[in-house]
Parts: C-alpha cells; structure tokens; sequence
C-alpha cells in the first residue's frame, strides 16, 4: 500500500489531479441564511460572496473520518495531510488536535497558503507517495514544497476585505484611498498588502512582474485563480504563458466560495510553485 494524502476544500485541486493523484479532500463551510453548507459537497449560491454569509473550518469529526479512512486505505502506511494556513483558518489546527487524538500515522502539514498554494503541496506529497516514499518521505516532500510557494492576488473591491478579518495590517490601509486596489500576497502563512496601486491594470500588471521575478527562468507550477472573472484569469495566464516559455500553462480554476466571500468579485491571484532541490 501507499501513503494517503488529504487536503481540504481551499486547495482548489481539479477533479482530475485529485483522482490522478488519489488525494481525498475534506470540505469547509459556509454559513448562509441559517444553513450549514459544505464547500464541495453541497450547493452554493454563486453569489455567494455578495450575501451576509461566513466560513468555518472543517469540523473534528470530518477530519477524524477522513485520516481514519485514509489509514485503512494506506495498509498502515499512514496518511498526510496537507491544510490550508492555519494563518487563515482554524482548520489546520483542529486538524493537528485531531491526528494527535487518532494516531501517530497522522502527520499534519501547515501549507502556509491557500488555494493551489495548498494544492500544489498536497501534489508533492501525493507523487511521493505513488513513488513508494514512506510517512517520513511524503511529510517532507509536502514541507519542502511549502517552502517553495509563492501567491499573489489582485482585489477589485474592499468591502469583502474589510469584512474579512483575514488581512495582516488590513487596519492601517483599508480605509484610504478609494480608488485603492490592493495587491496582496501570503507571507509565512499570512494574506499581507504587497503594493497600493490605483488601478486594476497597473495592479494586474505588478502582480505579474511578481510572478515572472519570483519563477525566474525555471519550470515552475502556475495556478491563476479567479472570483467570477474568469476572462481576467484568462488574459494573466495568457500573459504568463508569453513571458514564462519554461513553465507549463497555468491551472485556470474558481478560487472557491470560501475565499471569495474573503476577496469578493473580480479577484484574480497567481500562484506560483517552485521546483524542490
């Protein structure tokens, strides 16, 4: 048998990759009007980020279900598990309480970042394990692929950020210029403002000299995620493709309800995983 990996619903990983890859995903949740939707499973308005919903994280009891069938799955290989920032969402750290609870064949891996920023690490993981690595082998494939990402995003609007509570130092910028929009980016786990630009397109435009910077000439993985923009998400990844020949073309997906309800329309975020030594 192989060791399992699991992720959760902000990774963002098309349903290809995951059944490629068999990595098992957990949902979050959105909290609507009195309901109790999980990202993933349920249906969720589009909308979404539009209405006076919130986020919670993966329960104890979906965490605990998923690794104690990921065991089983693995022979007693074990499984790892690779979750959104725990800078984000309480997620990784109901995570970690749980896998201590289980088992120690449980290893939990802080990503440090979201969406495919998570996704590409749970993907290191998963090709360690197909390669036959073991617990050990797979937990460090996993933090060495976090200390390789980089991401960054573009926000048309600040309502939804200001709302959001998930901005480092948000307090000090939010509230000027009106015409702002932010360039973000995750550091040590943590969505900071990276520049202050007034437009979109000059913001967009920085964004992608920050992609280009930090991939470089090598071969990095790109993922351009976007909250119903997909045309916006469309040109960047075309851009990038132009200006970084040595890397694939970009995943293109939704950046998800959860964090759209975080970022709000019009968002588009680039991230860009490095390869490992």
């Amino acid at each position: 048998m192989t060791v399992v990996v699991v992720t959760d619903a902000s990774a963002r990983l098309p349903a290809d990759l995951l059944q490629k890859w068999a990595i098992r995903v957990v949902p979050l949740h959105i909290l609507l009007d009195g309901a109790d939707l999980r990202d993933g499973v349920d249906e969720i308005p589009e909308d979404v980020y539009q209405r006076h919903a919130t986020t919670a994280a993966a329960t104890p009891a979906e965490l605990a279900n998923a690794y104690q069938q990921a065991l089983v799955d693995s022979g007693g290989d074990g499984v790892v598990a690779v979750h959104i920032s725990a800078a984000l969402s309480g997620t990784c750290g109901a995570a970690e309480r749980t896998a201590a609870d289980l088992d120690p064949h449980v290893r939990v891996v802080d990503s440090r970042s979201t969406a495919m920023g998570t996704g590409f690490i749970a993907l290191a993981a998963a090709r360690a394990a197909a390669g036959g690595g073991d617990l050990d082998a797979v937990a460090d494939a996993a933090r060495a692929a976090a200390r390789h990402s980089h991401a960054f995003m573009v926000v048309h609007r600040l309502d939804n950020l200001r709302r959001s509570g998930r901005i480092g130092g948000a307090k000090a910028w939010l509230g000027t210029a009106l015409a702002l929009k932010p360039l973000l980016r995750i550091d040590d786990g943590k969505l900071v403002l990276a520049q202050r630009v007034r437009t979109v397109t000059h913001a967009t435009e920085a964004m992608i000299d920050r992609v280009c910077e930090a991939a470089g000439d090598r071969p990095a993985a790109l993922a351009v995620h976007h909250v119903a923009n997909p045309d916006g998400a469309k040109e960047v990844a075309a851009t990038l493709a132009r200006r970084l020949p040595a890397c694939e073309p970009a995943i293109i997906t939704p950046l998800g309800p959860v964090l759209a309800l975080h970022v709000g329309a019009g968002a588009v975020a680039v991230v860009v995983q490095l390869p490992t030594p």
